[in-house]
């Protein structure tokens, strides 16, 4: 799976929470964005359907 790169800006408060979220889960402040965004991908039906053989779909977000 590729992965691309893009500029996020956050205000302080915000990254500073997602740091400590991210120190209590054991993941990158970057992991636990992917993360988070993930789960709420999956939450709302917005992620492609994995294919009948089991496989994972090749452009599914990681987690």
């Amino acid at each position: 799976m590729a992965k691309k790169a893009f500029a996020l800006r956050l205000d302080e408060k915000m990254l500073s929470a997602l740091q400590r979220f991210a120190d209590d889960e054991f993941r990158s402040i970057n992991g636990q964005i992917e993360y988070l965004l993930h789960e709420a991908l999956k939450k709302a039906g917005r992620l492609p359907v994995a294919k009948k053989d089991n496989t994972e779909p090749d452009n599914e977000v990681g987690s």
